[in-house]
């Protein structure tokens, strides 16, 4: 399978099944909705974000069919001034490359650096869909279980509402 063999070898050591489908690579929203007509689950947006300092980082997840403005988020997370993160920081905190953010990418934050921040309307969703690491795939977990694997994971995170 397409993806970081350790997010599937974590999801069925956790027992968390998952329905899984490959596609050419969709580094975006525009171009991944054209490839998950097939899956049931609510696809997710995936933004990485570092304070103004550099010192800490976020991992916001919504939505994909809502957009939020910086300015928005930096007033609803109460984290200061935000920007995107580099693709440097990325691949040194998540292990990962623009185009393929995930909260699977979790799994290389060793040191449980990076913050994650859920849209509060993604708990009423049955399932949930992401990137395996990797954007020429996606797969599809019941919501009940992503929240056992991001407690599993170990980095800190809160459900918040965004918009």
């Amino acid at each position: 399978m397409i993806g970081q063999q350790k997010v599937y070898d974590t999801l069925v050591a956790l027992g968390i099944h998952f329905d899984y489908i490959e596609h050419p690579p969709a580094p975006t929203i525009e171009i991944g909705r054209q490839y998950w007509t097939a899956l049931d689950g609510k696809h997710c947006k995936n933004l990485f974000f570092r304070n103004h300092k550099g010192n800490r980082h976020y991992l916001v997840i919504f939505d994909c069919d809502r957009n939020l403005a910086i300015h928005d988020l930096e007033q609803r997370l109460k984290q200061g001034k935000m920007s995107f993160a580099s693709e440097k920081r990325m691949v040194k905190y998540l292990g990962l490359y623009p185009g393929s953010v995930s909260p699977f990418g979790l799994l290389n934050d060793e040191d449980h650096h990076v913050y994650v921040f859920l849209d509060e309307n993604l708990r009423q969703t049955e399932k949930l869909s992401f990137h395996p690491n990797d954007n020429r795939a996606s797969l599809v977990v019941k919501t009940e279980d992503f929240i056992r694997y991001m407690d599993a994971v170990g980095n800190g995170y809160e459900w918040i509402t965004l918009y």
